[in-house]
């Protein structure tokens, strides 16, 4: 059952299957929802953190394959998700799951999964995979669960053929929220929770919500912002009219010339008028479009938690946690835009920053959590130039 061989032979007991647009048929044991859902497969090397993955809006469209074999270990709660909106699709594993061990569980990661209508695949052998993935880069494919493992494969097949792949396609308005909020959530203390964002706070900050996690949001309230969330799609001037003291620009889903098409405007406007402004992931890669440079589908895309990446200014290697499949090509900076961050697994760029405007932004997730903290410091930056 944990071979990946492109076999259709449907082992005795299999109640999942991974179909791979090129005719591979992974089986397995689903967990979680039943059902049928397609995406790009992809993979992540952390060791935990796996809820705050699956409600990450920038794996809408994915499936996702952990590279770390016992998921689900430390169960799931209400604390850690990362966003309502949609996110991952479906998750591969190599371990059943089994009962968690975490005080902090409220209940178990599959009955969480099948709540949250995800699907799960286990049984897999998810280091054949990987490689695969890293080899020949990542597959579109369709993941379905079925209790009395009734599977109509060609059917199957014929739908992750068919489906179009991220590449060109604009998920941020998908997962963007609809109503402009002012954010109310604090950061998270062990034993209390999430605080309240203090509502006198200042500067203002306007976030640009292409698919955002709300992480980012906590890590802006408490590096001392007040934040205004709005939609992907608001206009420069309904932006402007929230009179912002600086813009951020949030991660999100699909691939970023096509969120561009209404995003990049926006932002040379903001730039044009010498706002600050501070991008994440999609943000960033939206920032280094409005600065003219492009971007490209990666290979295997970054997605873990122990990504090193160098800061140029000084040398400092921070060690971060990533979830893209584009990046803005670093050969196509142009003259005034400057390279601040590099991934030091493959040299891709990691960070850009704009001269004579208080404009930066970085591929990596500085808000992540669980996980490093090397990189909290961009908050600060940003929100201590703004005073």
């Amino acid at each position: 059952m944990a071979n990946p061989a492109n076999s259709r032979a449907q082992p005795s007991g299999a109640t999942g299957v991974l179909v791979l647009a090129d005719g591979t048929v992974i089986w397995g044991k689903g967990f979680g929802a039943a059902g049928v859902a397609v995406g790009e497969v992809c993979f992540n090397t952390a060791m935990t953190g796996y809820q705050e993955v699956m409600t990450d809006p920038s794996y809408a469209g994915q499936i996702v394959t952990f590279t770390f074999p016992h998921i689900g270990n430390v169960g799931a709660n209400p604390e850690d998700i990362e966003s309502k909106v949609e996110g991952a699709v479906g998750c591969v594993v190599r371990e059943e799951i089994t009962p968690h061990s975490s005080f902090r569980a409220r209940e178990q990661f599959g009955e969480w999964l099948a709540a949250m209508g995800k699907i799960g695949l286990s049984g897999v052998d998810t280091r054949a995979l990987t490689r695969r993935i890293r080899l020949n880069g990542a597959p579109n494919a369709v993941i379905a669960h079925d209790s009395k493992g009734a599977f109509d494969i060609p059917a199957l097949l014929k739908r992750a053929q068919e489906w179009p792949g991220l590449e060109g396609m604009d998920l941020a308005q998908r997962v963007s929220r609809e109503k402009q909020e002012s954010w109310e959530g604090g950061y998270w203390r062990l034993g209390t929770g999430y605080g309240r964002a203090p509502r006198d706070a200042k500067p203002h900050v306007v976030a640009i919500d292409y698919g955002s996690k709300d992480n980012i949001f906590r890590s802006l309230v408490k590096a001392g912002a007040r934040v205004t969330v709005v939609p992907a799609k608001t206009s420069l001037d309904d932006v402007l009219a929230l009179q912002p003291d600086g813009v951020f620009l949030s991660n999100g889903p699909g691939d970023p010339a096509a969120t561009g098409e209404y995003a990049v405007p926006v932002i040379e406007g903001l730039l044009e008028r010498d706002v600050p402004i501070f991008g994440i992931c999609l943000g960033h890669q939206m920032l280094g479009l409005a600065a003219g440079a492009k971007t490209a589908k990666m290979h295997q895309g970054h997605r873990g938690a122990n990504h090193p990446v160098k800061r140029l200014e000084d040398g400092v290697v921070e060690i971060t946690s990533m979830n893209h499949g584009f990046a803005v090509d670093n050969a196509t900076l142009p003259e005034g835009v400057e390279e601040t961050h590099v991934s030091l697994f493959d040299g891709s760029n990691c960070g850009i920053a704009i001269r004579g405007k208080k404009a930066f932004g970085v591929q990596y997730h500085p808000e992540a959590s669980p996980g490093p903290q090397d990189s909290f410091y961009l908050f600060e930056k940003f929100v201590g130039s703004l005073g």
